[in-house]
């Protein structure tokens, strides 16, 4: 699995998640596509998760900690890269 196919899927498993769901995804990228986080740090009431996969980093965040805190905005002169959810995502 190439980087950009592995941030593909973290994407779709990501979005519209919550720090309580972070489990979920774990087990979806472990169970279907061998992958194990390196680490894994917060927790659910901390309300922001970090799965770390070395090439992909995947941050699940509630709503107002994701506001908060705007990721993009820290890499917002890095080059873009536009993706669109499979036909298979759920």
């Amino acid at each position: 699995m190439t980087a950009k196919q592995l941030a593909t899927t973290c994407a779709e498993l990501a979005s519209n998640k919550k720090a309580e769901d972070a489990g979920e995804i774990e087990t979806r990228l472990k169970q279907d596509h061998g992958l194990r986080a390196a680490a894994v740090d917060g927790f659910p009431a901390s309300q922001w998760i970090v799965l770390d996969y070395l090439e992909v980093v995947i941050h699940i965040f509630h709503r107002d900690k994701r506001a908060f805190y705007s990721l993009e905005d820290l890499w917002g002169d890095a080059p873009r890269v536009e993706w669109e959810a499979s036909a298979t995502a759920s």
